[in-house]
């Protein structure tokens, strides 16, 4: 009928062309016979608004049709849909209860896919909806339907369900690393301005998901490897889901640095023993690169640490042990370290550490030297080499004094070296630090001559054993001096452990003050050289403790010295502005209560003194 009109409609317009194109054209108020045409049919079909009406409730019902999923003829739909446009009333007539439709239908369909479907069918079920709808506008609707009907769409299936979609399925698809349904979720809430609740998602889900990791102390061995690999999986989302978002890579930055700090210095103590896992000597199958990329990966977590002055310490003590026992995987990647460590916390971070290795090198210079020395060549006792590390005091980690006798060989050497150095280096005081000694002994068992790698005090219990068959423990603490306590793990060592040089009786894993030493007649190895584990060389309780109360100490002089920094600039300063400035300069965490014990003992030690008329004054006393 609609196609007939229109023919016949083209029929009449051709008869009187020349008509409709001159006098038309010449007189403004008068229609062309196409548009008198149209207005005609729109004023009969006015006439008969029941007929509008069912034409209105056809088409949509043909569309919900085709949205469950039924074929349609889609050129009637078209036609008649053009016809509207045609006539002018395609808004009025057809769009407004189209999108009323569309709204009531997806709303319905909306709360019924959310209960029965996951969130990954749910977003992919939401996606193709849009592409649908987006289609229809190519295909039959109004290309001016297009932004309300997919803004209609969008509203109904996602913006009124972005809270329950997180809640039921953010924190599943990130445990799964699901990145393509997690990259579909953005897309998604991009649609909707709902970045900022994805946002907030995603600090919620690293801070519970990262405290598991931080507190739970029974898998702090695994705690650094654990942060890398949540981290990187965070970063691979970020760059494959996220689109690289400054915004959420500056809340991962955030919820990390919150992690890091929520054990005060534990993370730090631990991120500087990781570093000596991988920096030891026996990671095989870790190629450079992968130990370089280890490294910086780990350099992302030393970022976020406040107390980095933990760090050091811990790293400092390990680095020593590295460099003094040549256990070092790689020199290069050492360097390599405290250079980053620079590019990060400037020069004076790393001066100690940068020292630490110019007097293993300058150490090697000093040995050479020596071997060469009149001293050597002259007065050295024959069949034994000895090479030393002379280390600058305030370069290294103190160590605690530790007295033992040596046998006279090493005696004498000792001296010989002495007399050398300080020839060459007037002024200078030597002090030797046994606890950090090593040797490596020849030893002759009844089934085969062997190397013994061993501490300075192994060496001089076993040195004992050339002059005597059996010993107790108080013989061997008579004859070495060594304080009990090391003692007592020294022979813990070489009689209770794998490598059982002495054998101890009566037989047991503890020393007691009645027990006896004998060498082992019966020992054999299958290796020639021998390591022999010092326990005294692994890290302690008590050092643990010793190397952070270092920290604390050095952090109260810290604070001392700039709360009279400040005050020797300012001479006059509020309680309020000399806190807030001390928060400014120091580099570690500190609580307020700690600064005003410091302020009371410098005030005690008549560096500051209280305002006479303002106890919150403070006056600088030079």
């Amino acid at each position: 009928m609609l196609a007939d009109f229109c023919d016949q409609m083209l029929m009449i317009r051709g008869i009187a062309l020349y008509l409709d194109r001159t006098h038309v054209k010449q007189n403004p108020n008068v229609r062309s016979l196409w548009d008198m045409g149209l207005q005609l049919f729109r004023r009969h079909l006015s006439l008969f608004p029941e007929v509008e009406r069912k034409i209105v409730i056809g088409l949509l019902e043909l569309i919900e049709r085709e949205r469950l999923g039924e074929a349609i003829d889609r050129t009637v739909l078209g036609h008649l849909l053009k016809m509207f446009t045609a006539l002018g009333t395609y808004a009025e007539i057809f769009e407004k209860p189209f999108l009323e439709s569309t709204s009531d239908f997806y709303a319905s369909e909306g709360v019924k896919y959310m209960q029965q479907s996951d969130v990954p069918d749910y977003l992919k079920h939401v996606e193709l909806r849009l592409h649908e709808e987006h289609e229809k506008c190519v295909l039959y609707l109004d290309t001016n339907t297009r932004k309300p009907l997919v803004a209609t769409t969008e509203k109904q299936l996602l913006e009124r369900h972005t809270s329950a979609i997180l809640e039921k399925g953010f924190m599943l698809l990130m445990d799964a690393k699901r990145v393509d349904d997690l990259k579909r979720l953005y897309t998604l809430f991009m649609r909707v301005n709902a970045l900022e609740l994805l946002r907030q998602a995603l600090g919620s889900y690293i801070r519970s998901t990262g405290q598991g990791i931080i507190m739970d102390e029974e898998k702090d061995r695994d705690l650094v490897p654990c942060l890398l690999d949540f981290k990187a999986s965070l970063d691979t989302i970020l760059e494959e889901s996220f689109s690289r978002n400054e915004a959420f890579s500056n809340t991962i930055k955030d919820a990390f640095e919150y992690l890091i700090n929520l054990r005060q210095n534990r993370p730090a103590e631990l991120i500087a023993k990781f570093l000596d896992e991988k920096l030891r000597a026996g990671n095989k199958g870790t190629s450079e690169e992968e130990l370089e990329g280890t490294l910086d990966r780990v350099l992302v977590l030393f970022r976020f640490i406040q107390g980095k002055d933990v760090f050091e310490a811990f790293y400092k003590k390990d680095l020593a042990k590295r460099l003094l026992l040549g256990k070092s995987a790689s020199i290069d990647a050492e360097k390599s370290m405290i250079s980053k460590l620079k590019t990060e916390c400037g020069s004076q971070f790393t001066n100690k550490l940068e020292g630490m290795f110019k007097d293993i090198e300058l150490s090697k210079e000093i040995n050479d030297s020596f071997k060469q020395s009149s001293q050597a060549r002259t007065k050295l006792p024959s069949g034994i080499e000895m090479s030393v590390h002379v280390l600058t005091t305030g370069y290294w980690p103190t160590y605690p004094p530790m007295d033992v006798r040596l046998p006279h060989e090493l005696n004498v050497y000792q001296d010989i070296f002495k007399e050398f150095y300080l020839s060459k280096y007037s002024g200078r005081r030597l002090m030797w630090q046994n606890s950090l000694g090593h040797c490596v002994l020849k030893a002759e068992f009844p089934k085969g001559k062997k190397e013994l790698a061993v501490s300075l005090f192994q060496t001089v219990v076993l040195m004992l054993f050339n002059d005597a068959q059996k010993l107790t423990l108080q013989d061997i603490k008579d004859s070495t001096s060594i304080e009990d306590k090391e003692l007592r793990r020294t022979l813990q060592s070489l009689a209770c452990g794998k490598v059982r040089v002495l054998q101890k009786i009566p037989k047991g894993k503890e020393v007691e003050d009645e027990d006896s030493f004998v060498f082992n007649d019966e020992f054999s190895a299958p290796l020639y050289r021998i390591k022999v584990n010092a326990i005294q060389m692994k890290e302690t309780i008590e050092e643990n403790t010793s190397t952070t109360e270092r920290v604390f100490q050095d952090r109260q002089y810290q604070v001392d010295a700039a709360i009279v920094r400040i005050m020797k600039t300012r001479k006059v300063l509020s309680h309020t502005l000399l806190i807030t400035e001390l928060f400014q300069q120091l580099k570690f965490p500190i609580k307020p209560v700690d600064l005003k014990k410091r302020i009371e003992s410098l005030i005690d030690r008549e560096y500051l003194e209280r305002d006479k008329n303002n106890p919150q004054i403070y006056n600088y006393l030079a």
